[in-house]
This record gives C-alpha cells, sequence and structure tokens, in this order.
C-alpha cells in the first residue's frame, strides 16, 4: 500500500536507498555541470547550503525516505526530472560562464513579452503536472505509478516557483 513504510535495513529499503542515492545524484552532478559556483542554483536554500552542507543534508535525506516508498519514488522522479532539465541547458551555462549566461537570460527575457514568458513557463508546468495528475488518477494506488506521478507534480511546482524566483534574480 502507498502509505506503507519498510523495515530499516531490509532488501526493499536498499532498494529505495539505491533509487534515492541515484536520483539525488544526477540532480547534484547535473547541478555542478551547470553551475559548479551554484550562481544559477534556483533554489535559495541550496545555493545558502553550498556543496558540502547540500551533500551531507542530501545523505540524511535518503536515508531517512528509504523507509517510506512513496516518497522515495516522488523524490527520486522529481530529481530525475529536475537533472534532465538541467542538462538540457548545462553545456550553454559551462561554456558561457555562470555570470555570463545569467546576464544573457536575462537580456532574453528583457526582450520578450512578458506574458509569453509566463504563458510559456505556465503551459509547460501544467502539461507535466496534467501527466502527474493523470498517472496518480489511474494508479489505483499502486506504489510506484502514483509515486511516479507525485514526483512529476512536485517537479512541475518546482520548476514554476524556482523559474519564477530566478527570473525576479535576474531582472
Amino acid at each position: 500500500m502507498a502509505d506503507d513504510f519498510v523495515p530499516f535495513g531490509s532488501p526493499i529499503y536498499f532498494t529505495f536507498l539505491a533509487l534515492l542515492i541515484f536520483g539525488r545524484s544526477m540532480d547534484f552532478l547535473s547541478t555542478w555541470v551547470a553551475t559548479p559556483n551554484l550562481v544559477l542554483e534556483a533554489n535559495p536554500i541550496a545555493r545558502k547550503m553550498g556543496w558540502r552542507v547540500g551533500l551531507l543534508f542530501n545523505v540524511v535525506i535518503c536515508i531517512l525516505f528509504a523507509v517510506w516508498p512513496l516518497p522515495s519514488v516522488a523524490v527520486t522522479t522529481t530529481s530525475i526530472m529536475v537533472a534532465s532539465r538541467n542538462f538540457q541547458s548545462a553545456w550553454l551555462m559551462r561554456s558561457m560562464g555562470e555570470h555570463e549566461y545569467r546576464a544573457w537570460m536575462g537580456a532574453q527575457i528583457h526582450g520578450s513579452p512578458r506574458g509569453l514568458f509566463l504563458f510559456c513557463l505556465c503551459a509547460q508546468t501544467a502539461l507535466v503536472g496534467f501527466v502527474g495528475t493523470a498517472l496518480m488518477y489511474f494508479s489505483g494506488i499502486n506504489l510506484v505509478p502514483l509515486g511516479i506521478g507525485l514526483g512529476m507534480i512536485t517537479y512541475a511546482i518546482a520548476v514554476l516557483v524556482y523559474s519564477f524566483l530566478a527570473v525576479r534574480r535576474a531582472l
């Protein structure tokens, strides 16, 4: 069932722990490739924590959440989707430089109709959230599709919130 816990140290616990470590590692790697100095990190808490504290925090989260399957699948899904989004532009961020990329993006946003930017951002997140909602609705409360759907909705909300924060910083 979706709200069950698994015993700490059991084989299924280590399966969820491995999934969490993989997902969070991909998020960390993609962030490091994109913004090694965290200049472009949209999450102000992660930016303030830095790499070492962030790594320690994520290890603790993985160890604790691995006993709870639903959040494990949701966090893993969200992390993998964030990593995918990061890798999409990481090459450009790294090749331009963090400060230069931020200035360039700010200029692009300044030169675009604000309503168009907001429409596209909301459409992107709504479409991902729609698929996540459909997965959850049709999951029949089966853990994996329910957790993936929840992770997709969490990702959509995170993209919306952190994109707004990043745009606000860029302007």
